[in-house]
């Protein structure tokens, strides 16, 4: 008598068969040859629906088995939000001008969680992908990209709350809402650069991964998320607009709150900081790529 055997079906080999076959162009790197930065993003392109699929599978990991499930996108920026409107608005009496504090706050605080939050699931993606590294052929830096994604998309689902605020305090939507998505676009090759490098580094160094939390709570208070960026002394702006999150959360408050054109200086600043780490963390993600195999 015949026996029918059942195959359980591995999701590893289920990802990699999902890409059209032009995936098969992609060049496989070799430790005797690199492909040009213009090849490396070619290929990328053409696994795009691998990207798709990595970073829909992040928001629903997350998302398991989870009881507020989505909800916990909204819930991160608005109790951080609540909390500061304690501590620095009733107690400390921080001035934020005719803006109430708790939107004024919750403004900055949405742009920096996607920025933060892209910076710990990126630099751990690579670890914790470990076993589908080792089975199929693909570009690495989809492990970052689509980390980034699926916070991105914590933000959008945040964004419903902050129009939700703006209604509450009498906020008018301007005109100058439309430059949001090229302020948006800035923030996500600066959390795209990082977040691929820090992919790479944690991979070589694993007792890294545990300094980044402390590494991203003092970076918030160095970014005007809590208090305004006049609150700072002059003679220290100069340096202070260094932080390339300061330029971010400055255009954020600025088209949102205020009605008004971003600072395009220090958001320019903030652009070109942006895409000169974007192109080093590129090429640097792309040299350790050759090495993944030996450590992971």
């Amino acid at each position: 008598m015949a026996t029918t055997v059942r195959h359980t079906p591995d999701p590893h080999s289920a990802l990699a068969t999902a890409v059209p076959e032009r995936r098969a162009q992609v060049k496989i790197y070799t430790a005797s040859g690199r492909a040009s930065t213009l090849d490396d993003l070619r290929a990328l392109w053409q696994s795009r629906e691998l990207l798709w699929m990595l970073a829909q599978r992040d928001i629903k990991v997350r998302y398991a088995q989870s009881w507020l499930g989505i909800a916990w996108a909204i819930l991160q920026p608005l109790s951080l939000t609540l909390l500061s409107t304690l501590v620095f608005s009733l107690f400390l009496h921080v001035k934020t001008g005719q803006v109430a504090y708790p939107v004024f706050t919750y403004i900055a605080m949405l742009p920096w969680t996607f920025f933060a939050n892209s910076l710990s699931f990126s630099s751990t993606s690579l670890i914790n992908n470990s076993g589908l590294l080792t089975k199929v052929y693909f570009p690495r830096e989809h492990f970052p990209i689509a980390a980034m994604g699926a916070c991105l998309f914590d933000f959008l689902i945040g964004a419903l709350i902050a129009a939700g605020m703006m209604l509450y305090y009498g906020i008018a939507p301007t005109a100058w809402l439309l430059a949001l998505p090229v302020i948006l676009a800035v923030q996500i090759a600066l959390s795209g650069a990082i977040g691929m490098i820090m992919s790479a580094v944690v991979v070589f160094f694993r007792d890294l991964r545990f300094a980044i939390p402390l590494l991203t709570q003092l970076w918030l208070y160095a970014t005007p998320v809590f208090y305004p960026a006049t609150a700072v002394p002059a003679r220290l702006r100069t340096v202070f607009a260094l932080n390339p999150m300061v330029g971010l959360v400055d255009a954020y408050r600025q088209t949102v709150l205020y009605g008004r054109a971003p600072d395009w200086q220090l958001l320019g600043l903030t652009l070109l900081t942006s895409l000169i780490l974007l192109f080093i963390g590129f090429r640097f993600f792309k040299w350790a790529e050759l090495r993944f195999a030996d450590v992971i």
